[in-house]
């Protein structure tokens, strides 16, 4: 199993180098976060995570969970685990002070989030669902509901689920069944099946909160008649503790490719006591500011589960010998070179690296778009909600896309050895192979972007990060160390308004444009996003190169790599753009009956 190194250096980079967290922490007021406290936090998290919870992962996808009658109990050291992380505060870092948070930024919480599930996926779901279950009552929940809830889940005495899905709709919610009847004290009987429940039952905490959607009798038809419900599996008694069981239970769990040690359940809703959660028949709008944390929370995975292969497959390719340099034997005093001399492992070694540290970097710019929500200035909110609105769908699809592929490179690196369970590189691509597919599925994502985003606002959604881009450019078009980058950049800037404004012009004539277009309008905006990213980090290594640094070969490594995403990976846009222009005719022409020709 790779041994999980934390890559500290490379967060430090971004968060004090490129993104100057701590300008951005003192414009909201977070004086706490100072660079000292950060660094520390950012040491014990990583502690932590390389001790406790990576030791963990292998162990836990051989075992799994266990379903017996109802009860399911997660993988030996699990529940210690998770005491452990809930008494360290690591629930609380970032959670509102009022019911016993730090209060500190929401991009310091990412951070430590990244090494959780790069050290263990699995384990990152139970913590994961339960801040967005938190985000959600916070955000929508009464003073009452907040007070009952959010000091325990901030303890982590308390976990949360968010229980959407049912057998029979999938992503398409306005289909649901579930039936939240109203009763005379106020709550309502809330009865219906939901699958694919991630947590939704599990031995690490006291009580489960689940924020359910369901329709009352007389509710509207489609999503437009769906409201939300908290419903606990143990109803707090008068002094808001564990009180008597509800009528929810746990009616199996599924046998998964992947993340073995997250339990995915069918829950049973039987007539259980819920309580609405902000207005009838808004329940999907709520659920939003759930489904948007766990948007972004997924998109990371692809990311930690990169992150991870990249480490073994780097040691794997350093030590590993077969064959000879083409160029002469580098290590002649050896049978043979390290596999890390051949350009095709060094095409995927390279690969990995761009795509982990340009996540890393599309991931911490997003997450300090989380801090200035609590801007003082309007009009900074303003600009950060509309720019996480654009990026959210780019992160969740892009980053699992290219973390899915970084994982079968990894494994790809390792060759036969690959394959085989005892290293642990095939288990990173099972775990991330989810990732595309829950929260949302990357179509989704993309139809989301394309068409509600971006057409949807007449293309004001792309201006926002655009005009970022422009800024950029414009900045440093006279900086002949990162021409390299700044010039390819500002045409693909000025191309992604053009080719949107073609899909748009096309879709005004054929709605199916959009749908037809969307997945390879998604690939190339992260693709472009990545490269305005690995400019801004260029320039910073160009600057601290040039200034003089005792850190040369970290700099160069950032200039180097930049230079790779640029030349081998920023031109599968040219396949994009052909592909998002063809139209929808190559894809809709064919009748159904087509596709069974032959069988």
């Amino acid at each position: 199993m790779p041994e999980y190194k934390a890559p500290l250096r490379d967060m430090r980079f971004l968060i004090d180098e490129v993104f100057d967290f701590p300008a951005s922490y003192a414009a909201i007021g977070a004086t706490e976060a100072t660079p000292d406290m950060v660094g520390a936090i950012l040491e014990e998290g990583a502690r932590f995570c390389e001790q406790v919870l990576a030791p963990l992962n292998r162990s836990g996808d051989e075992e799994g969970c266990h379903y017996d009658n109802r009860v399911v109990t997660t993988p030996r050291g699990f529940k210690e685990a998770f005491a452990r992380y809930a008494e360290g505060g690591w629930m609380g870092l970032a959670s509102d002070p009022a019911y016993g948070g730090q209060g500190l930024p929401h991009s310091l919480g990412l951070v430590v989030g990244e090494m959780v599930g790069s050290a263990n996926t699995s384990f990152g779901m139970y913590p994961g669902l339960t801040h967005g279950a938190m985000a959600a009552i916070g955000a929508h929940g009464s003073e009452a509901q907040k007070r009952t809830y959010l000091s325990r889940m901030t303890e982590g005495r308390w976990t949360g689920t968010m229980c959407l899905t049912e057998p029979h709709c999938g992503t398409d919610l306005g289909l649901i069944k579930t039936r939240a009847v109203p009763q005379a004290d106020g709550s309502y009987a809330v009865s219906g099946t939901k699958i694919f429940i991630s947590a939704g039952e599990h031995d690490l905490s006291e009580n489960i909160v689940h924020l359910v959607l369901a329709k009352l009798p007389d509710a509207p038809a489609g999503t437009k008649g769906i409201s939300l419900f908290i419903v606990p599996k143990f109803l707090p008694d008068a002094d808001g503790g564990v009180g008597e069981r509800n009528a929810v239970s746990c009616g199996s769990i599924e046998h998964k490719m992947g993340i073995k040690a997250s339990a995915t359940c069918v829950m049973n809703f039987d007539g259980a006591r819920g309580f609405l959660i902000g207005e009838l028949n808004r329940g999907l709008n709520c659920m939003f500011t759930m489904m948007n944390h766990a948007r972004l929370g997924t998109g990371m995975q692809g990311l930690c589960n990169g992150e991870a292969s990249y480490q073994g497959a780097v040691k794997y390719a350093q030590e590993r010998l077969q064959m000879r340099s083409l160029t002469g034997a580098k290590f002649p005093d050896k049978p043979a070179d390290p596999i890390i001399v051949h350009p095709d492992v060094r095409r995927m070694l390279l690969t990995m690296k761009a795509f982990n540290e340009g996540n890393r970097a599309l991931a911490y710019f997003t997450a300090q778009l989380l801090d200035q929500l609590h801007s003082p200035e309007a009009g900074k909110r303003e600009e950060a909600e509309a720019l996480l609105a654009f990026l959210t769908p780019i992160c969740k699809a892009f980053m699992t896309e290219t973390g899915l592929e970084v994982t079968n490179h990894g494994m790809q690196v390792f060759g036969g050895h690959g394959y085989i369970r005892e290293w642990g590189m095939e288990q990173l691509v099972r775990d991330c192979r989810i990732a595309p597919i829950y929260e949302g599925t990357n179509g989704i994502q993309a139809l989301d972007l394309l068409g509600r985003k971006v057409l949807g606002s007449q293309g004001e959604a792309l201006k926002g990060f655009t005009r970022v881009v422009h800024g950029f450019c414009k900045a440093n078009e006279g900086d002949e160390r990162i021409q390299a980058f700044v010039e390819p950049l500002a045409r693909l800037n000025r191309e992604w308004g053009e080719v949107t404004m073609k899909i748009g012009m096309a879709a005004m004539k054929d709605r199916e444009t959009v749908g037809a277009a969307a997945v390879d309008y998604l690939m190339y905006s992260g693709y472009v996003c990545l490269a305005y990213f690995w400019a801004d980090m260029a320039r910073v290594a160009a600057e601290k190169l040039a200034a003089g640094t005792t850190e040369e070969a970290f700099y160069k490594a950032k200039l180097q790599t930049a230079r790779f995403y640029y030349a081998r990976l920023l031109p599968r846009t040219r396949v994009h753009v052909e592909a998002m222009l063809s139209g929808a005719d190559n894809l809709m022409e064919m009748a159904e009956e087509g596709f069974s020709v032959g069988y």
